[in-house]
């Protein structure tokens, strides 16, 4: 029997509906997180195959826009793992200065389609 591929979730703000089941469906094991700071402790753990994260933009920062840059900068060293993220549409410019950075698998703006979430995470494994 195959292993089930792991999902991390990290819903710092929410306020979309939870895709836990759909994630369940499509065969995922999840795990939710809603500080960064234990998803980054997580991760010395445990390698997920796919991490779901809002891009919460942090004007008040002051040497960068999101815990998303935290995320990614160890995401970077796990080359098998996928991004999804979701974003304010009026956060995309500051969005697109990090994908200057960090190659994100896919970007989805709010409100987030349920199908083409669905779509996006079948396609990961299925390439």
């Amino acid at each position: 029997m195959a292993e089930k591929k792991i999902l991390l979730s990290i819903i710092e703000l929410g306020g979309y509906p939870d895709f836990t089941p759909l994630y369940q469906r499509l065969g995922y094991e999840v795990i939710i997180e809603s500080k960064m700071r234990k998803v980054l402790k997580l991760l010395k753990r445990k390698t997920p195959d796919v991490v779901v994260a809002e891009f919460n933009f942090q004007s008040d920062f002051r040497d960068r826009t999101s815990t998303l840059e935290s995320l990614m900068s160890v995401i970077e060293r796990m080359p098998g793992t996928k991004t999804v993220i979701f974003y304010d549409k009026e956060y995309r410019p500051q969005l697109d200065r990090l994908q200057a950075h960090y190659r994100f698998s896919q970007i989805m703006p709010f409100p987030i389609n349920q199908d083409e979430l669905k779509t996006t995470l079948s396609e990961f494994y299925t390439r």
